[in-house]
This record gives C-alpha cells, sequence and structure tokens, in this order.
C-alpha cells in the first residue's frame, strides 16, 4: 500500500500490559516516540479494569502473567470492547499459544525479545487496518444512502402477500423471477430477499440488462481477458465472479438478446462461467433473481426469449403489485418518502387531507419512483409542513384535472376553463398573479375570464 495515499496518522492509545517492570518502563518511553500514547498495567486484571473505563485502540498483553493470562486477557477484551485489536507478546511461543491467539483474532504474534523496530512497524500495520476499517464502515453507510433499505413499505393485503413469499424464498438458494410494471420497487424486493438471505453478508450486484449494449453484455456479465477484442487493453472481472458467495440481481432479464440467453442459461445449469477471449472455466456460487415488466410467456410465443430458461429463472415467482393497487399504502409511503427530505413536523402534520385526497386519487402510472419524484418535489417547494397540493408539480395538478375532466362527463370548453382556473386559485389561496403564473396566461387573460364568468352567471 502506498503509504502517501494514507491519511497524515494521528497515533492509537495503546494498553501495555506486562508483569516486567522494567519493559513497562521501556515502553513507557518508546511507545510515545513512535507517535502513540500508551496506558502501562503490570497484570491482566489491571488491563481489564482499564478497557472497562476508557476505549483503547489496541493492546499488546504479556501471554504469562499473575492471575489472568494474556489469552484470557484478549478473550474477555473482546466481549467489552470489540473493536480493540489485540498484540500476543510473549517470551515462551508455542504452537498452541499461537493458534490459539488467533482463534481470538489476535492482529499479531510477537516473541520476546522483540525490536523497537519490529513493534513499530506492527503498530503501523494496526493503525493502517483500522483506517481501512473506517473506510469500509463510510462506504457502506454512503452505499446505504444511496440504495436505501431494503424495507418494504406498507401493509395493505398484496403488500403482506410479497412480504410473506420473501419469509419463504429467502432462505433458500432458489432463482427468484420478480414481476411488476416499472417503478413498482422490484429491486427493492430482490434487496430484501438477499439481506433476508444465508448470503446477506456476501455482495449483492444489479445490473439492468436493458440499459446495456448488446456487444458489451457478455463482458459485463462474464468478464474478459485483455486482447479479446478491439479495445481490451486490460482484463476485466465479470459481474458473475464480482458477487461470488452473494447475489446477482439480473433487472429487466427479457431485453436480453437471445445468443446471450443461451449462454445465461449455460451458467445457470452448470455453475461455471468463461471469459471472453479465455478457455479457463470459473466456478462462481451465485444466487441468481430475475426482473421483467414483460410478459415473457408472449414473448416465448413470439420467438423473443428460450422457454428453457424461463424454466430456470421463474423457479420462484413474486408479483409486485402496482401502486393503484394498494392505494391504501400510499399515505404510509409519502410520510417514508418525505422523511428522506425533511426532518421537521411530526408525521401528523406531513401533509394536508386535501393533499393526502390528491395523491390517492391519481393513477400512478410511473408508481413508487413517480410518488417518490412528486414528494422529492414538494419537499423542495414547500416552506413550512404540511405539504399542500399547491406544493405538487404543475404537471401533476394537470393531470388530475384532466382525470376529473373525464369523470365529470361530457362539457363545453369554458366550463373546462373555470374548473382549471377555479383550481388554480385554491392551490394558490386565492393569489390571482401566482394562479395566472400557473395557468400560464396573463393577469388581464385571468380577470377577463373571470368577469366573464360572473356575468354569465348573474345573466343565469
Amino acid at each position: 500500500m502506498n503509504q502517501s495515499k494514507l491519511p497524515k496518522k494521528q497515533g492509537m492509545k495503546i494498553l501495555f500490559a506486562d508483569d516486567e517492570r522494567s519493559l513497562r518502563e521501556i515502553m513507557r518511553l518508546e511507545i510515545p516516540r513512535m507517535g502513540h500514547s500508551v496506558v502501562l498495567c503490570a497484570n491482566g486484571l489491571e488491563a481489564i479494569d482499564a478497557i472497562q473505563k476508557e476505549p483503547f485502540d489496541c493492546m499488546i498483553v504479556d501471554l504469562d502473567m499473575p492471575g489472568m493470562n494474556g489469552i484470557q486477557v484478549v478473550a474477555k477484551a473482546q466481549e467489552i470492547r470489540p473493536e480493540v485489536e489485540a498484540i500476543i507478546y510473549t517470551g515462551k511461543p508455542s504452537q498452541e499459544t499461537a493458534i490459539e491467539a488467533l482463534r481470538y483474532q489476535a492482529f499479531e504474534y510477537l516473541t520476546k525479545p522483540c525490536r523497537l523496530s519490529e513493534l513499530s512497524a506492527t503498530l503501523g500495520r494496526v493503525d493502517e487496518r483500522r483506517y481501512f476499517k473506517k473506510q469500509l464502515a463510510a462506504l457502506k453507510h454512503r452505499l446505504q444512502r444511496v440504495e436505501g433499505d431494503s424495507e418494504l413499505i406498507g401493509s395493505s393485503s398484496s403488500m403482506d402477500q410479497v412480504k410473506h413469499l420473501i419469509q419463504k424464498v429467502a432462505p433458500t438458494d432458489s432463482t427468484v423471477l420478480i414481476r411488476g410494471e416499472t417503478g413498482c420497487g422490484k429491486e427493492l424486493v430482490a434487496r430484501a430477499v438477499h439481506q433476508a438471505s444465508l448470503r446477506s453478508e456476501g455482495p449483492m450486484v444489479s445490473i439492468n440488462c436493458g440499459a446495456l449494449p448488446e456487444n458489451l453484455i457478455e463482458s459485463e456479465l462474464f468478464g474478459h481477458c485483455r486482447g479479446a477484442f478491439t479495445g481490451a487493453d486490460q482484463s476485466r472481472t465479470g459481474l458473475f465472479e464480482v458477487a461470488d458467495g452473494g447475489t446477482i440481481f439480473l433487472d429487466e432479464i427479457g431485453e436480453l438478446p437471445l445468443a446471450m440467453q443461451a449462454k445465461l442459461l449455460r451458467v445457470l445449469e452448470s455453475g461455471e462461467i468463461r471469459r471472453l477471449g479465455d478457455n479457463q472455466i470459473v466456478k462462481v456460487d451465485v444466487r441468481v433473481i430475475c426482473a421483467t415488466h414483460r410478459d415473457l410467456e408472449v414473448m416465448i410465443e413470439e420467438g423473443e426469449f428460450r422457454e428453457d430458461l424461463m424454466f430456470r429463472v421463474n423457479t420462484f415467482e413474486i408479483h409486485v403489485p402496482a401502486l393503484r393497487d394498494r392505494v391504501e399504502d400510499i399515505p404510509t409511503l409519502a410520510f417514508h418518502l418525505l422523511r428522506r427530505h425533511r426532518r421537521d413536523g411530526n408525521d401528523q402534520q406531513l401533509f394536508s387531507d386535501e393533499t393526502i385526497d390528491a395523491l390517492k386519487s391519481h393513477q400512478w402510472p410511473g408508481n413508487v419512483r413517480e410518488l417518490a419524484n412528486v414528494i422529492e418535489h414538494a419537499s423542495v417547494l414547500c416552506d413550512a409542513l404540511p405539504i399542500q397540493p399547491s406544493d405538487l408539480p404543475m404537471g401533476f395538478a394537470k393531470r388530475q384535472l384532466r382525470k376529473e375532466i373525464r369523470d365529470s362527463g361530457p362539457m363545453t370548453l369554458r366550463s373546462m376553463e373555470m374548473i382549471a382556473i377555479e383550481r388554480a386559485l385554491e392551490r394558490n389561496d386565492g393569489n390571482k398573479p401566482a394562479a395566472a403564473e400557473e395557468l400560464g396566461v396573463s393577469l388581464k387573460t385571468l380577470y377577463n375570464k373571470l368577469n366573464a364568468s360572473d356575468e354569465r352567471t348573474k345573466a343565469a
């Protein structure tokens, strides 16, 4: 590892436990010279007492101490502060004690007498390991923020059925096919299956089969060797290898070309892949989850999807309902989505009743993805909670108006205009300039239409 790429070390807080006073005195002077602070303990009991009182980054413990030996100290420390790195330090090395130290995840096993340069190098490696652990934790946190959690929001009967199926299939290695309209949350269901499975500690790799050019799909899935094709100036590991020990999610599997479908079928049947340009077979242990919004049965009849692949990927099927088919979940979903962007206000004050009614009456052709966009727009536009209908996107309001007009039956153009004007005035609390701007007309035009309406009403 290039040390210049690591941040400047701040030093660690180290506990040193040894019953030899001379060694403690040496460490009292030398460990600070290595850039770290140190707390000295004369035996194992003192060491455990110190660990209970304050945190340490690393502990160096003698194997042979009265009252409690080094292995016992490390084992107890793992219970109290599992994040502490341990170094066993002994003048009587043996294979048995080395194995025991490794069993308790000791970072290093040093033999007395140990050169100070060797100890300093070991502490440097401990510090580097701690840095990478923090980086990994930060990356996991950032990934979680990007992907969101795998919690499925909703208590409708259709969503309860989805959750039940996930609980049934997750502990197995069965291939899963997730069906549903675009934007309904198929990837979220796939992530829930992975996280509830025995592979949850392994990677989950997602790929949208419809988003890749046909000539790159095989390389993406299975990898390639250097020189396998024009532009392949270096070898590349495919996503099936990256997902080894975990799960691969093939979204929109219906978009795969027929030639690629045949190669995928072979991988699913054999558990083996071969990189482009390579003769070597690589075994992979991957659980496959697929998703599609297309009717694969119709595609099979039309010769666009392999029937044998359908049998292979459809071992277990989960259908994700469209948002319009679980209207009762919309308020809960809206609350959840808004909490991603705003923390002010309590749950009862997030949306006005009129806004909830507008959300529930919408058809949601884009499903949960469309709802998420509407809520994000409203959270930006809203100065203070609760969210009002006027905070919803203009296009959303226009679609609502068109639905109301369709549901009301035949109408004159003048009546349709007045409905639009009345809705705009309602959304803008009677503010005519704001209503005119929303409607895309001048203020003068708005007044003219309102005056004409008043005159027709008086004449009637």
